[in-house]
């Protein structure tokens, strides 16, 4: 009778039946939330598109690369020859503004570059598309391939008009693992004929199909396989 009486005193309540079925939520769900919302948290979608700090110089890729139709590669001379594209030196700048009277002088947004000219030392140009120090991204393997600037970085001719900021350029596309993958796993809308990477409207008249056929023959003709293998970005 003491052992029964024990053993019933142990018997957990008709109530207790919640318990397990909540400590499981718990232990399942609050990990699963807490992974989710980190990686969305602190994810590129979230932390780095949109991204437009305020540079040294006003540069207005608006102005030089839209209504002046400067071509990239001006600036940006390593982009077809080099796995980066070049930040242009202060006598890039110098070699117009210099030439053109009073755009340089009597202009209180271009002292940098007068001042940057004078003393030797380079501007400060701010990042705006930084990728991890263990992603390896080759600028001249792309666009040789027929994949313009804008595929990655959107229309830097029209960012001033679109956010109406003197910024500058912003991050448009996520940059992330699987952003580049789902390229690489079907190229075709994102290449163009060679001769037209750097024109930035291209392709404005046509539909996402006719691009992507356009790609296709272009990709098949030119024996293009993006590789998804581990070792082509992290080497």
């Amino acid at each position: 009778m003491e052992v029964k009486q024990a053993m019933e005193h142990f018997v957990f309540p008709k109530s207790a039946r919640w318990v397990l079925p909540i400590l499981g939520i718990v232990i399942v769900g609050v990990p699963a939330y807490l992974a989710a919302l980190v990686g969305y948290g602190f994810g590129p979608q979230t932390t780095t598109v949109g991204y437009q700090p305020a540079q040294p110089v006003p540069f207005s890729h608006d102005l030089h690369a839209g209504r002046l139709g400067l071509d990239c590669r001006y600036c940006h001379t390593t982009v077809d020859r080099a796995n980066f594209a070049a930040v242009p030196p202060t006598q890039t700048c110098w070699n117009c503004h210099n030439s053109v009277t009073g755009v340089l002088h009597d202009s209180a947004k271009l002292q940098p570059v007068l001042a940057s000219h004078a003393t030797g030392r380079p501007i400060e140009w701010i990042k705006v598309h930084d990728l991890a120090d263990y992603v390896y991204f080759n600028h001249s393997r792309h666009v040789n391939s027929g994949v313009s600037c804008v595929e990655c970085h959107g229309r830097v001719d029209r960012m001033d008009v679109e956010t109406g900021s003197t910024r500058g350029v912003y991050q448009a596309k996520p940059l992330s693992m699987a952003w580049c993958l789902a390229c690489h796993r079907d190229p075709d809308a994102h290449i163009r004929p060679p001769d037209q990477v750097f024109n930035l409207a291209w392709g404005q008249d046509l539909s996402d199909q006719e691009k992507a056929k356009i790609g296709h023959e272009l990709r098949v003709a030119n024996k293009i396989n993006p590789s998804t293998d581990c070792w082509t970005c992290h080497r």
